[in-house]
C-alpha cells in the first residue's frame, strides 16, 4: 500500500493505490483545506510534493488549467486531483485562515510565479564603493539625486542585456537574467551587462568628481544557480523576487570585490559558460562569508574575440 508521509504534520499514513491526497488526508483526520468542496475550483488544498512525484497521476484537465493559470511548477499539485500509486512525501501549503486570504488575494491578481518555482539564473550583485563616506558627507537630497542618476543609467543597461532588477538595497542592486524564461545564454547576458554597467560608471565619473568630488565605483558580482522565484508582498507591492542560497552566493562574491581589489568577479558555474567569449584576469580562491571551504572566483575584464 501507498505512503503518504506528511511533513507539515509529522505524520505518516497507508493508503489504497489510486486514493487521491484529499481523501487521504480526511479519512485520517488531517485538517486539509479544501474551500471549493475538491472540485479544482480553487487552490487551498494544493500540496508540494517533495519525493515521489512519479508515483502521483499525471494532471487532469482540470488541475492543468488551474496549473497554468497560476504558473504552478510541476511539484504544486491540488491534493483533490492527485492520486497516488505509490511513496509520496509531501507538505500542506495552505495551513490556515491566513493562508486562505494570500491565497484568494493571489487567484485575484493571477500573480506570476505567486506560489513559487524552481529556475536557473544568472545573479548579479552590484554595489558602489566607500558610499556611506559619500552619503555622510552630502545633503540628504544630493545622496537621493546622485542614486537616482547611477541606478537610471545602469539599470537601463540591465534591461537592455534581457536582465530584470529584482531589488535595490540601500546603494545597492541586484538583477536577474533569465528570470522570466529559459534563456540559454543568461550567464553571457549578465556578463554583458556587468561590463556595460562598469563603462557607464566610469562615463559618470566626472560628474560625480566635479559635483561632489567623488571618486564613483562599482563592485559586480555574478553567479549561476537554482532559486525559487515567486511574487512576493502585498497588494500592487508585490513583485517577482528570487530566493534561495544562490542569491547569498552571488551577494558573497560581489563583497570579494572588495578584500581582492577587483570590480567584477563571477563563479565557477558563470566561467565555465562565457570561458570562450570573455576574458578573465585574475582568478582567486576565497572564503565566502557564511560559507565552508573556498571558492574559485574569476575576473572578468573584456569581452574576447569569439564575441565581437
Amino acid at each position: 500500500m501507498p505512503r503518504i508521509q506528511y511533513l507539515t504534520d509529522g505524520i505518516t499514513v497507508e493508503v489504497d493505490s489510486g486514493t487521491t491526497l484529499l481523501r487521504a488526508s480526511l479519512d485520517h483526520g488531517i485538517a486539509h483545506t479544501h474551500v471549493c468542496g475538491g472540485n479544482a475550483k480553487c487552490s487551498t488544498c494544493r500540496v508540494l510534493v517533495i519525493e515521489g512525484l512519479g508515483h502521483c497521476c499525471r494532471r487532469n484537465e482540470r488541475e492543468s488549467l488551474l496549473a497554468r493559470n497560476r504558473h504552478f511548477g510541476a511539484a504544486i499539485r491540488l491534493a483533490c486531483q492527485t492520486s497516488v500509486s505509490g511513496d509520496v512525501t509531501l507538505r500542506r501549503l495552505v495551513l490556515d485562515a491566513d493562508d486562505v486570504l494570500l491565497v484568494n488575494a493571489e487567484a485575484q491578481g493571477a500573480a506570476v510565479g505567486s506560489a513559487g518555482r524552481d529556475r536557473q539564473v544568472a545573479i548579479l550583485f552590484a554595489d558602489i564603493r566607500n558610499f556611506a563616506a559619500f552619503s555622510e558627507a552630502q545633503l540628504p537630497y544630493d545622496v537621493v539625486h546622485a542614486l537616482n542618476r547611477y541606478f537610471y543609467r545602469v539599470g537601463e543597461v540591465v534591461v537592455r542585456h534581457g536582465g530584470q532588477i529584482d531589488n535595490f538595497i540601500g546603494d545597492g542592486m541586484m538583477a536577474l537574467f533569465g528570470a522570466t524564461a529559459d534563456v540559454a545564454n543568461a550567464s553571457l547576458d549578465a556578463v554583458r551587462a556587468a561590463l556595460d554597467m562598469l563603462a557607464a560608471v566610469a562615463g559618470m565619473r566626472p560628474y560625480f568628481e566635479a559635483q561632489y568630488q567623488f571618486a564613483l565605483r562599482i563592485g559586480i558580482g555574478i553567479h549561476y544557480g537554482e532559486v525559487v522565484l515567486g511574487a512576493v508582498g502585498f497588494g500592487d507591492r508585490r513583485r517577482l523576487t528570487a530566493i534561495g542560497d544562490a542569491v547569498n552566493l552571488a551577494s558573497r562574491i560581489e563583497s570579494a570585490n572588495k578584500e581582492s581589489g577587483t570590480t567584477l568577479l563571477v563563479s565557477g558555474s558563470v566561467w565555465e559558460q562565457v570561458r570562450d567569449a570573455a576574458r578573465c584576469g585574475r582568478v582567486i580562491e576565497v572564503p565566502l562569508k557564511g560559507k565552508s571551504g573556498t571558492y574559485p572566483l574569476y575576473e572578468i575584464t573584456a569581452l574576447g574575440a569569439a564575441d565581437t
